[in-house]
């Protein structure tokens, strides 16, 4: 109860310094922005902070409203609803032609702001978000509750606080201040959101594919990006400069298609006489991996994975120089790193190695207590993460002619989602403009080579488009797919940033994209 009573004052203190110190960190950073424009007027930026603080009330329920609709897509749970609630948002914030995509699966939405700018800037958002198991959660998943949360500050808890919807709604605020300020934005904007991005994306070039949605995207030359939060809970900031693929699928093992085996359930004392699907799946399994139970053993991921440039290399070093191990390992909960390698080279592993993972192996009974029977079907979830020069396509093809070699080519393969890698340079506007903002507010970023996790950027650095893409925000958040997923709002923390200058880095990188 103490520390409880300590957060929730803590909590009283960061919102009743917000004003006062966000207005006084503000002018500072709008004024240290305008004296770095060159080759163009200065704009005032204090007005559109003015409007920032505001707003700030509108701007917290805009994102609770945007969590409380669940849109689940592995569970086809309010994706109708979220689809409306994301086109609805997008007007509210002066989009035009704001269009619902249709695919083969939910559909996509596709949106234009011309404020008459030269250059144009790309937007991606998703409206679904990961499954929740509401017993796992402090407070209910969908309730959006602000909570006083120690050492962080005030949080919004709910699915979808951090991945992405209160990083959608940070970037949708930016909108809001520019309409409230009377400003025009200094860039046009081409916006594209997809339903599916937490099954893998399966029916997003679709919707990119589309002639006007393709015709808008071509005119992004200074590159796409999506809202995120982007610091650490010490307030590190990192710029992933792309992101490995991934495909999902499920390997299913049953005796209908591999002809042994029950056709139903038996009992247990069968499987003296009788094969059993499960054993067989667990075989096939394990001629995914090598004798470490970890290393990737189809050929294709040896021999087509792309090794790391020096360049890559010298950039993980300096973030095993700035980010220290041990603070590392507390936050994954782990204590040794695969075959027990030094930090470095367990940073190298995360970026360049492609992986074979077991998401979930299912069979049978698996309630309370024991239920003696021999299972007629296992079925085991599986994802793997791709790197450069490997393809989704291509590691689909590689597995099941492996599985096929090993005597399992019954083994049902399903595939239900997916993509290839993604990557950007450096050198392009999108990063250095990224760069320039996050060190204007105080901030070194850590650029890395890519994120070990997965988006569907390929559609935007791939052919036809070939543009950069990447990811930008202030701002902190945590526990995404994961119970108490949360997203801050005061902050307790000096280095992390609050929501009102979260969104201030929007109108920031807005500005700086139309300069670079």
């Amino acid at each position: 109860m103490k520390n409880h009573d300590a957060d929730h004052e803590n909590g009283h203190a960061i919102s009743n310094r917000r004003t006062f110190l966000g207005g006084a960190l503000a002018a500072a950073s709008a004024f240290g922005f305008a004296d770095r424009l060159r080759g163009a007027d200065a704009p005032d930026l204090m007005p559109l902070r003015s409007e920032i603080e505001k707003q700030h009330d509108q701007s917290v329920k805009r994102i609770q409203d945007w969590i409380k609709q669940p849109s689940i897509a592995a569970e086809n749970r309010g994706m109708s609803e979220g689809c409306e609630l994301q086109m609805e948002l997008l007007r509210d914030a002066g989009f035009e032609n704001v269009t619902k995509i249709p695919t083969d699966g939910f559909p996509g939405v596709f949106a234009r702001l011309d404020a008459g700018a030269p250059r144009t800037v790309g937007i991606y958002f998703m409206y679904d978000v990961k499954q929740v198991d509401p017993s796992e959660w402090s407070s209910p998943p969908f309730e959006a509750a602000l909570v006083d949360k120690a050492k962080l500050g005030k949080v919004i808890v709910g699915r979808g606080a951090v991945n992405t919807k209160g990083p959608q709604g940070t970037f949708l605020a930016a909108l809001h201040a520019f309409k409230g300020a009377g400003r025009k934005l200094p860039v046009n904007l081409v916006f594209v959101a997809e339903g599916e991005e937490e099954i893998g994306s399966p029916h997003f070039p679709q919707v990119v594919h589309r002639p006007e949605v393709l015709a808008g995207m071509k005119k992004c030359q200074t590159g796409v990006y999506m809202p995120m939060a982007g610091q650490g809970v010490d307030g590190s900031v990192d710029i992933n400069l792309g992101a490995k693929g991934v495909v999902e699928l499920e390997l299913v093992s049953s005796s209908e298609r591999w002809g042994r085996g029950p056709k139903q359930d038996l009992h247990s004392s069968n499987e003296a006489r009788v094969d059993s699907p499960a054993w067989h799946l667990v075989q096939a399994l394990t001629t995914l991996v090598g004798p470490d139970g970890h290393t990737p053993a189809i050929p294709y991921f040896a021999e087509k994975a792309r090794p790391l440039t020096p360049a890559e290399k010298a950039m993980i070093r300096e973030a095993a120089r700035r980010q220290p191990e041990a603070v590392v390992k507390q936050q994954l909960g782990v204590q040794h790193w695969v075959h027990d390698v030094d930090y470095l080279e367990s940073l190298e592993l995360l970026v360049s190695k492609p992986t074979i993972n077991i998401e979930g192996l299912v069979s049978g009974y698996t309630g309370p207590g024991g239920k003696t029977i021999l299972p007629h079907k296992a079925v085991a979830k599986i994802d793997m993460r791709l790197v450069p020069n490997l393809t989704a396509a291509g590691a689909l093809a590689a597995l099941k002619e492996h599985l096929a070699k090993h005597g399992f080519r019954d083994i049902e393969v399903n595939m239900t989602g997916g993509y290839d890698p993604t990557s950007t340079s450096a050198d392009s506007a999108l990063i250095r403009a990224e760069q320039a903002v996050y060190k204007r507010a105080g901030y070194d970023p850590i650029l890395w080579p890519r994120l070990a996790g997965s988006w569907p950027g390929y559609v935007f650095t791939g052919d036809p488009l070939n543009l950069p893409a990447g990811h930008f925000g202030l701002g902190h958040g945590n526990g995404a797919h994961a119970p108490n997923e949360y997203y801050v709002i005061e902050s307790a923390n000096p280095k992390v940033k609050g929501l009102d200058d979260a969104v201030f880095s929007h109108v920031e990188y807005l500005y700086e994209l139309a300069r670079i």
